[in-house]
C-alpha cells in the first residue's frame, strides 16, 4: 500500500563554475559539501551534494555545473525558489554575515507565520533563509555557528504553468493545502523536516532552463518496492513518468506533471559520507566519488575536471 511522502528529499540546481559553487555554499552558507561526484548520465560533469554532516535526506542541495550554461530566464514552468530553515532569532547574524561577504540580501520580511531573507547564489540561483524549527542537527564542524546555522530544506516555491494540475499532484504525493496568503499557496507534507512546497497562482512570462535555474526537486519514498507501486501509478494517470533508475546511493524516477514542474521520487537512505559506500567518512569531501561502474574510467574523468579546493579548514570561523 503507498504512503504518503513526507516530505522533500533533496533539490537540484544548474550552475556554471564548481569552485564558486563550494566557495558559496560551503564557506557562506556553511553547509557540508557531502559528495563531489558525477552526472551518472554524463560522467563528465561534475555533481556536488550539499547537506547537513551525513548529507540526511531532507538536507540536501545538489548542482550540476556546467561551464558554458547560459543563463536562465526566470518564468513559469520553474521552481522558483529553494527556501532552508535557521533557527528563530538567527536572521539579524544571516543579515550581517551575507552583507560582510557582498551578497545582495531582501527582507527580512514576514510570511505566514515565519520570517524570511531572500538572496541569490553567484549563478543567480534565488534562495531564501526562513526562521522555522527543524528536526535536523547541523554540521557543527562548518564555518557557521551552530546556533545559527541552516537545519536543513524548508521547502520549495513553484511557478507553474497551471497551478491546479500541479496541485493535483502534490494532492496524490500527500501533501495538504494548509494555508494561502496572496497568490501563495502552501501545501505541507506529513513528515519533521523539508515539509513545505508553496505554489504561486500567478501570471508570468515563460522561463528558460540555464545556469542558475532550479532543475528539479525530490521528494521522500521509503523504499525501492513502493518506488515502483508510485511508477506504477503515475503510468496509470497518463503522467510523464521516466522508468526507474539507480543512483547508487538511491533509487529515483522523474515525473513531468502538466503545469511543468519537473518532480523526482527517491528513495530514503541513511547518509551519503561513510554510511552507503565505501567511502570513509573522514575523506576529503572534494575527492571525487565514483560509483563502481565508472570507476574504470576514473583516471579520464579525473583530467576532464578541475580540482576543487573547500575555502576553509575543519572547525575554523
Amino acid at each position: 500500500m503507498l504512503t504518503d511522502t513526507p516530505g522533500i528529499h533533496h533539490i537540484t540546481g544548474i550552475v556554471r563554475d564548481a569552485q564558486a559553487n563550494v566557495d558559496f555554499y560551503t564557506g557562506v552558507l556553511g553547509l557540508r559539501l557531502v559528495k563531489s561526484t558525477v552526472n551518472f548520465n554524463e560522467k563528465f560533469t561534475r555533481h556536488l551534494f550539499y547537506g547537513d554532516g551525513t548529507g540526511t535526506p531532507g538536507t540536501g542541495l545538489t548542482f550540476f555545473p556546467y561551464p558554458a550554461e547560459d543563463d536562465g530566464r526566470a518564468g513559469k514552468p520553474q521552481i522558483r525558489t529553494a527556501a532552508l530553515v535557521v533557527p528563530p532569532g538567527s536572521l539579524d547574524f544571516w543579515y550581517e554575515r551575507l552583507t560582510e561577504r557582498g551578497v545582495d540580501v531582501e527582507g527580512p520580511f514576514e510570511r505566514f507565520d515565519e520570517r524570511v531573507l531572500r538572496l541569490s547564489d553567484p549563478d543567480g540561483t534565488e534562495l531564501e533563509l526562513v526562521t522555522g524549527e527543524s528536526s535536523v542537527e547541523p554540521w557543527t564542524d562548518g564555518p557557521v555557528p551552530a546556533r545559527h546555522a541552516i537545519r536543513g530544506i524548508h521547502g520549495v516555491t513553484l511557478l507553474s504553468a497551471s497551478p491546479f494540475v500541479t496541485a493535483g499532484l502534490l494532492e496524490t504525493l500527500g501533501f495538504d493545502l494548509e494555508a494561502q496568503e496572496g497568490d501563495r499557496v502552501r501545501y505541507r507534507a506529513p513528515g519533521d523536516r523539508a515539509t513545505v512546497v508553496d505554489l504561486l497562482d500567478r501570471d508570468a512570462e515563460f522561463g528558460r532552463e540555464g545556469a542558475g535555474s532550479i532543475h528539479h526537486v525530490a521528494v521522500r519514498v521509503p523504499d525501492e518496492e513502493q518506488l515502483y507501486e508510485w511508477h506504477s501509478l503515475l503510468r496509470e494517470r497518463d503522467y510523464d513518468v521516466s522508468r526507474v533508475k539507480d543512483r547508487h546511493f538511491f533509487h529515483s524516477l522523474y515525473v513531468r506533471e502538466p503545469g511543468g514542474i519537473l518532480f523526482e521520487l527517491a528513495t530514503d537512505y541513511e547518509g551519503l559520507a561513510g554510511e552507503t559506500d565505501d567511502i570513509d567518512a573522514d575523506a576529503p569531501a572534494q575527492s571525487l566519488f565514483l560509483p563502481p561502474w565508472l570507476e574504470e574510467d576514473r583516471e579520464m574523468i579525473e583530467g576532464q575536471l578541475p580540482p576543487l579546493d573547500l575555502p576553509f579548514e575543519s572547525g575554523s570561523d
